[in-house]
């Protein structure tokens, strides 16, 4: 860095000028004439009880100390911001400020529920805000690393976390890559294994508890918020069909033969995590979805407390519609259905809002091919009344299938900080025909991209 020359100059300089000043010293201590009443305090004060050159060893070495002193707390003062600013994407000033003066006070405190993809993809746009921010996540997923693990260890669900607690982390860091990989070797035992899942496995069994893995696991990852599981029980998600039948695990209900009448847990009421009951009492905002309907969405709200916590707590409540069906799920679900099966659960009058896509491109980009179709603004006469309507463009540029992690942050703390216009007397009446999609019709709208696609023609019923 080319500083060793001046750093030498500065020293010389110090050093003259301590030359000097024990010169003046010496020179008035030999010429004036202090009064009889200050002699004694003088002599003390010039160590002149102690005899050469013992004096001069104990200024040097008291020196030395205070100079060791001053370069440890001036190194750490200077390179402490620094070497945080490797490990964030946070600006330098911020660092700086919060190392003067301590982490700035959080706007608001959120609570997110749900699970699976749709919830670790709100995470990361939530994170880069100055948010006290807590997700509470299912842990009733039985498929792939996951059901493994719950079926040999006995534990919680472990995926899901996984997936939230490396959505809070630094996207760059070797660590959060660790947690994500995934062993792929044909014959082995850990073959579709997650790292992260057998991270948080052998937590588990060090500690001998689930709830201190997560954690543990969450600090290894140094996250922006807290992730909790919403209940610490072993739990097994049920779905009834319209025609009696019962499937039993989460995996297993995307291959139903029938639409779902209910789903619900075994064992029935699991308790409620108490720290996930606790952060919902204290939210301003509490954030239903996105994720899957009836496996990452509604497991959480049949918890003993989740529900009552919901209703308890003076925070807006939010259910974040789905951009798009889930197969074998929520086939042919508008966005009323989703909002009445959620109502079915929470009760009448806990959702304060719903927040819908109304971007008519990523409509578009949504073909019969994929198997799914898009959720748009249709039927919200059916939405309870007391239930605001907020549709904004929240969908992935990329993706049609999955929202935009910084469009949805801002349309949330839209919402949060009071900003939205409730446009349910728009949408209870006359739609706009360019999202009148629920008429037997076909339209050619520009694609997000800049293309040209043509939206697909869904009938009017979505029941």
């Amino acid at each position: 860095m080319l500083i060793k020359r001046w750093v030498i100059l500065f020293l010389l300089s110090m050093t003259l000028c301590s030359l000097a000043l024990a010169m003046g010293l010496a020179w008035a201590y030999r010429t004036i004439d202090f009064p009889s009443s200050l002699t004694g305090f003088v002599q003390t004060v010039t160590l002149q009880f102690i005899a050469h050159p013992y004096r001069e060893f104990i200024l040097l070495g008291g020196g030395v100390a205070v100079l060791w002193f001053s370069v440890w707390k001036l190194g750490r003062a200077v390179l402490g911001p620094l070497m945080a600013l490797s490990t964030t994407d946070r600006g330098l000033a911020q660092i700086v400020a919060e190392h003067r003066f301590g982490p700035a006070p959080t706007e608001m405190n959120i609570v997110t529920i749900g699970g699976g993809t749709g919830l670790s993809n709100l995470l990361r746009g939530l994170k880069l805000e100055n948010l006290n921010l807590t997700a509470i996540v299912t842990v009733a997923d039985d498929g792939g690393s996951t059901g493994r693990i719950r079926s040999e260890f006995d534990i919680p669900a472990p995926g899901d976390i996984r997936n939230c607690i490396t959505a809070l982390a630094d996207d760059e860091s070797l660590v959060n890559q660790l947690f994500q990989y995934r062993f792929k070797a044909d014959g082995s035992t850990l073959n579709g294994h997650s790292f992260g899942n057998l991270f948080i496995t052998a937590l588990a069994q060090v500690t001998g508890s689930f709830e201190r893995a997560v954690i543990e696991s969450a600090k290894v990852l140094a996250i922006r918020g807290r992730v909790l599981p919403s209940t610490l029980e072993n739990v097994d998600l049920y779905a009834e069909l319209i025609d009696g039948t019962v499937i039993q695990g989460e995996s297993s209900i995307a291959h139903k033969t029938a639409p779902i009448k209910r789903v619900f847990l075994g064992p029935d009421n699991p308790p409620g995590y108490q720290p996930a009951l606790g952060a919902i009492l204290n939210a301003d905002l509490i954030i239903l979805g996105p994720g899957s309907l009836y496996t990452s969405v509604l497991p959480n709200l049949m918890v003993a407390g989740i529900t009552e916590s919901i209703r308890w707590s003076g925070g807006t409540v939010v259910y974040v519609c789905n951009v798009a069906t889930q197969e074998g799920e929520t086939d042919h679900f508008g966005a009323a259905d989703h909002v009445r099966a959620v109502v079915e659960h929470v009760g009448e009058h806990v959702i304060d809002y719903v927040l819908i896509n109304s971007n008519p491109a990523s409509i578009a980009a949504i073909g019969p091919d994929l198997g799914v179709e898009p959720v748009i603004p249709e039927d919200l006469h059916r939405i309870g009344r007391d239930i605001k309507i907020v549709t904004r463009d929240v969908v992935s540029d990329r993706n049609p299938l999955r929202h935009d992690p910084t469009k949805l942050t801002a349309a949330l703390l839209e919402i949060a900080r009071g900003e939205v216009v409730d446009e349910s007397q728009q949408w209870r009446g006359d739609l706009p025909s360019d999202l009148d999609l629920h008429r037997s019709r076909s339209a050619t709208v520009p694609t997000s991209t800049g293309e040209r696609g043509t939206l697909v023609s869904f009938g009017a019923n979505r029941e």
